[in-house]
């Protein structure tokens, strides 16, 4: 017979975790299926959360899942002019972070299937009504009956690539190291220099007792080892800093680097279908300029939930009963195509043209008001009048809508 659901939610990253609290918090019968045999490892990215998306989430976290406070991001540009960008937030201890928001959703009656991959879905129809999908795969739980199925497997797209919803999308490569006795301030460093991050960047992500992520996402993705291992030969605060494993991969096994595939496309054309929710990356959600996901991930998350619940209860589980998750997101999330023009603009120009930008904004950037573009303008025309004919204003417009509350972090 098998398992029977209201939802069934592919993948428990943190996409998956929202998901699954929230539609358990409405009441709703939810089943989450997980292919590895513990959540939360391998982490796949930098760990970090702002104070503006909590808020914005209606999370409050637990010391436990917390590593560190910081003040915001510093963005630091290829002949090392650095710029403040204070939103406050915290790093997380990321795969504990899941955990906990997978027990908080089993706390309220969802079941959890660890080991369990989603291998093939055959619609459910009752006298030509759709009714859900029945769901085969690998573990003992499989089949699965779900009303409902929200994908939260991420770049891989599970769902997607078994109803061929969507394309596959273009990706950016991501790794990172942890390094002890990293010198900080509590920012988060962010380092736009090309010439070890190939249409990307690096990071220095602070954490508790010394430690800190050390890492870059680039399109070359063949020379990603090589590039890190060189920034951080080539620069003075990590040259000689220790690499370690982090604790949740500390069992005996060779030190080496932690990451995964970014989406970059933008959002898929497909986020909903009948009985299909797709969130976080599945759905292609990682803002444009620093690739991060987990606000959006997490938002994502909480839109599926309330329009599932609102589905179910209209016992319509249709696409068209499910369009307002879209109509939800899209009215909501950062304008892509804006800040993806404004990318493309930034990597256009060379390292001098990025520092010349860099020193015309101010010291603190969450200043940059109406009147503090202006003057970033007028701190153009009077240095490098021909930047405003490379896109300069998209470069720049992509740093303010990478903010928090533009679900930059």
């Amino acid at each position: 017979m098998g398992a029977i659901c209201d939802v069934l939610v592919v993948g428990a990253g943190p996409g998956g975790g929202s998901a699954a609290l929230h539609a358990a918090r409405l009441g709703l019968d939810v089943i989450v299926i997980e292919d590895h045999k513990e959540i939360g490892t391998p982490v796949h990215c930098g760990e970090c959360i702002s104070d503006i998306a909590l808020s914005n989430l209606d999370l409050n976290l637990p010391d436990q899942v917390i590593s560190k406070r910081v003040h915001g991001i510093r963005v630091i540009f290829p002949d090392g002019t650095q710029k403040r960008l204070t939103e406050h937030g915290y790093v997380l201890e990321k795969h504990l972070f899941e955990q906990w928001l997978v027990e908080q959703s089993v706390d309220l009656g969802a079941r959890l299937f660890l080991g369990h991959k989603l291998k093939s879905m055959e619609r459910i129809e009752e006298n030509g009504k759709f009714m859900g999908h029945y769901c085969e795969g690998k573990g003992d739980n499989f089949p699965i009956n779900a009303k409902i199925v929200i994908d939260a497997s991420g770049v891989t797209g599970v769902c997607s690539k078994i109803l061929e919803l969507n394309q596959r999308p273009k990706v950016i490569a991501g790794m990172q190291y942890e390094m002890l006795q990293v010198p900080t301030d509590d920012y988060l460093d962010f380092y736009i220099w090309p010439q070890y991050a190939e249409k990307g960047y690096l990071w220095m992500i602070p954490k508790s007792d010394g430690r800190a992520n050390v890492g870059l996402v680039t399109e070359n993705k063949s020379r990603i080892v090589k590039e890190l291992d060189r920034f951080i030969e080539d620069t003075d605060e990590f040259r000689d800093l220790e690499i370690v494993n982090p604790n949740w991969k500390d069992d005996g096994r060779k030190i080496s680097g932690f990451g995964g595939a970014i989406p970059i496309s933008g959002p898929h054309e497909t986020t909903h279908s009948d009985g299909i929710l797709l969130i976080g990356d599945a759905a292609g959600f990682t803002s444009p300029l620093f690739e991060g996901g987990s606000h959006l991930a997490l938002k994502s998350a909480q839109f599926a939930a309330i329009t599932a619940a609102d589905a179910i209860l209209k016992d319509d589980v249709t696409a068209n009963s499910l369009a307002k998750y879209s109509e939800r997101w899209k009215s909501e999330f950062p304008p892509y195509h804006k800040i993806l023009r404004g990318k493309s603009a930034l990597y256009s120009l060379s390292d001098q043209d990025m520092s010349v930008m860099g020193r015309c904004f101010p010291d603190e950037m969450s200043d940059m008001g109406i009147s503090g573009k202006a003057m970033v303008a007028i701190r153009l025309l009077v240095r490098r009048p021909s930047l405003y004919f490379r896109r300069i204003i998209p470069a720049m417009l992509a740093f303010g809508y990478s903010r928090a509350k533009y679900y930059g972090w």
